[in-house]
């Protein structure tokens, strides 16, 4: 099993080196948005806390579109 020992801050450096733009903030919640190429809108909510629950980790990988969980862990451990 991939790590799943993220940062709000980890998620949001590695959403934003590939695309996602900063749309807002909502408490402790930062916004971003990513478009893809089909015109698809993809609408992010990240919790800035120093350790994300799993739960949480989950939620944020469906929101970013992601098929397999341990892939996209793989992906923002690799990226951060």
């Amino acid at each position: 099993m991939p790590t799943t020992d993220f940062s709000g801050r980890d998620i949001v450096k590695v959403l934003r080196s590939y695309g996602y733009e900063f749309v807002g903030r909502t408490g402790s919640h930062v916004r971003m948005r990513d478009v893809t190429d089909d015109g698809e809108v993809r609408n992010v909510s990240i919790p800035m806390k120093r350790r994300i629950p799993e739960g949480t980790l989950r939620s944020i990988a469906d929101q970013c579109g992601a098929d397999d969980f341990r892939a996209w862990c793989q992906w923002i451990d690799r990226n951060r």
